[in-house]
């Protein structure tokens, strides 16, 4: 592997023994950084596209009382609204990140949108169940693509110390898509049913997508790839071989499933006596959402004096806190457990998801593609899941599922923790300095 330029001119042979060579000056980054042409407009589109994409993938999930009545079914039926959005993101973010190496970044996530967001004028308009199921699934599908290649663009487009805060707000917009989304949709379809607010935040995506295909600027530093299927198999085939990275994409997949498993039936949990609160009032409840920014944001400070696997241990913690005080039958409570338990989500996804790309040594894309998968499969399974343990159990199914989730975090960090002993036990000694 050919090492990491320095910066520093190298000579070699006859220009060595030059007795005045002439230094050239080192070219100028012409990507983008911050207070830079196009950086500011390169931001608010993708903070725009992160936005419409989480609004557009949970834009049903405050309202499946709603549905689940509209349609006569269970909540764990109504509950595939969710997954399939979901499930289908899961199943197609690393082909779309294969398709983006050929045809741009742009490109794609400018066909993502465009297809997510036709989609998302159909879902109101779906007949039957199984109707709305099929679009909610062709439209995850097709959100794939955001995922797939944001990322991607701001590391080829922005300059290495401005790519944290680019991609941080990427995410904060995808943060405020899926807390505004489902605050929306819980006040619009308290006044005018469920297809009027998934109809709303249609409309809203619109808007998001045509305004990020005006802003974002042309790509200057994309080198078009070819489609290998066997390059990227063998790549993958090398991330599901290493324990660590597996590892951690279950850890992601777990946490994701409490998380899912938890918002998708707290709607009927609020709803139902004691509580009997508005749609509008369970809502607003996602603004809970908040909370995981900041603990995201801290998540680094904390592995910093903890470690990795002290900061999941911690998290797990959070995350076991908040699903048994939901269990009391006080408001003040339950809100107080939610609180808690996206405090740990949020805080234990930031630490596998970041030592994943810390992990991989080659192919990141594609590792953090199949983190992405497997987080996304927790969501789906968790939404499912969850539903069916809430419909058998009540909200008390729902917590148990959600601990035994939490169990398999800390058993596979604890086996970790073996493993890195073991390895440490195992390791030739150096030999002592001369």
């Amino acid at each position: 592997m050919p090492s990491a330029s320095t910066g520093a001119p190298v000579t070699t042979g006859a220009a060595a023994s030059a007795p005045a060579a002439v230094s050239l000056p080192a070219p100028a980054d012409s990507r983008m950084a911050p207070g830079g042409p196009g950086y500011r407009r390169m931001s608010f589109a993708l903070f725009l596209a992160g936005v419409a994409t989480f609004a557009l993938l949970y834009s049903t999930q405050a309202l499946l009382p709603l549905v689940s009545s509209d349609f006569g079914v269970s909540a764990s039926e109504a509950s595939w609204t969710v997954s399939a959005a979901t499930g289908g993101l899961a199943l197609f973010v690393l082909p779309m990140s294969a398709l983006s190496e050929r045809f741009g970044r742009r490109t794609l996530m400018t066909a993502s949108l465009a297809v997510a967001v036709a989609v998302g004028l159909l879902v109101p308009f779906a007949p039957s169940i199984g109707a709305l199921v099929v679009l909610r699934a062709v439209q995850g599908a097709a959100l794939a693509g955001l995922p797939a290649s944001a990322t991607a663009y701001l590391a080829e487009e922005v300059r290495p110390k401005a790519l944290i805060t680019a991609i941080g707000l990427f995410v904060a917009g995808n943060s405020v898509g899926g807390m505004s989304g489902r605050v929306i949709t819980g006040w619009v379809a308290q006044e005018w049913g469920w297809r009027v607010a998934v109809g709303t935040i249609g409309l809203i995506a619109v808007v998001c997508a045509v305004a990020f295909r005006l802003l974002l600027p042309a790509p200057r530093h994309f080198t078009r790839g070819s489609l290998r299927p066997r390059v990227l198999a063998r790549t993958v085939r090398d991330h599901l071989a290493n324990p660590l990275l597996c590892r951690l994409y279950a850890i992601g997949a777990l946490f994701m499933m409490v998380f899912g498993g938890v918002y998708t039936v707290i709607g009927y949990r609020l709803g139902e006596a004691p509580f009997s609160l508005p749609q509008g009032i369970v809502g607003s409840v996602f603004l809970v959402y908040l909370v995981g920014t900041v603990s995201a944001s801290t998540a680094g400070r904390l592995a910093g004096r903890l470690g990795r696997r002290g900061s999941l241990y911690v998290a797990g913690a959070t995350t076991t806190a908040g699903l048994l005080l939901s269990l009391a039958g006080s408001l003040a409570m339950v809100l107080l457990g939610l609180v808690l338990i996206t405090a740990g989500f949020f805080a234990g996804h930031a630490v596998a998801s970041s030592s994943v790309s810390h992990t991989a040594k080659t192919g990141r894309a594609q590792a953090s593609a199949l983190y992405q998968s497997a987080y996304y499969i927790g969501s789906s399974a968790g939404s499912t899941l969850g539903a069916v343990a809430f419909h058998a159990g009540g909200w008390a199914g729902t917590v148990a599922m959600g601990l035994f989730a939490v169990l398999g975090v800390v058993t596979i960090t604890l086996f970790g923790s073996r493993a890195a002993r073991t390895a440490a036990r195992g390791a030739p000694v150096p030999a002592p300095a001369h």
